[in-house]
């Protein structure tokens, strides 16, 4: 009978890098929350206002979908799609 073509469909995670203006961040946790990838966390340092600022994981599992500047009250990150 007919020939069978078969597909494969390959996924491809997309990589995001998120940068924190770590003095606009108040560590409000919101970001942290909304994350689907759990890719923030709070730095060990605190910005001059006493806040530990959060960051990337080292683990680079962020996709870029830029949830947590959305969610972000003070506009301190930006995400960027590599």
């Amino acid at each position: 009978m007919g020939d069978k073509v078969s597909t494969s469909v390959r996924s491809v995670k997309r990589r995001g890098r998120v940068v924190v203006d770590e003095e606009r961040c108040k560590a409000c946790e919101l970001c942290l929350v909304f994350c689907p990838e759990g890719a923030l966390e709070y730095s060990p340092t605190r910005n001059s206002f006493g806040y530990h600022p959060v960051r990337m994981k080292e683990d680079n599992s962020c996709t870029g979908c830029a949830i947590c500047a959305q969610v972000c009250p003070d506009v301190a990150l930006e995400v960027y799609r590599e």
